[in-house]
């Protein structure tokens, strides 16, 4: 990857509904949150998001996220993919840009990050990226 964006990334909305349970299993959830992104990235999120919750209070999640906004001055959407978890109430996430989902300016993008997220705080948002001519 030829560059490298920081941003913070504010969680402005999270609407969860658990979806399946049974007695003595992991609980599934589906959520639903909106995003702010300020800095190298700046922009907006809406983020869907599947749960499952273990016995210890830990989650597995996975989700996508639709960014509308600006990647190193560039202007457009993408989709971002996430695999994550929260343990100790610390929220973490391996994100992948979608192939081929950028549009306008951020057509071509490709890129690769992750966030950590501490319980009441903005998140840490590393995504290193690059152009593909398209």
């Amino acid at each position: 990857m030829n560059e490298r964006a920081l941003s913070t990334l504010e969680l402005e909305a999270w609407l969860e509904q658990a979806c399946h349970e049974i007695d003595g299993q992991p609980v599934l959830a589906r959520a639903s949150a909106t995003q702010q992104f300020r800095g190298d990235i700046e922009g907006t999120g809406q983020l869907e998001v599947l749960l499952t919750y273990h016995a210890d209070g830990s989650a597995s999640s996975v989700g996508l996220e639709r960014v509308v906004g600006r990647v190193g001055g560039r202007a457009g959407t993408f989709v971002l993919e996430h695999t994550g978890c929260v343990e100790d109430g610390v929220a973490k996430a391996q994100l992948a840009v979608v192939p081929g989902s950028g549009t306008d300016d951020l057509d071509g993008l490709r890129g690769r990050g992750w966030f950590v997220r501490r319980p009441g705080r903005a998140a840490a948002l590393t995504l290193d990226y690059e152009f593909l001519e398209q």
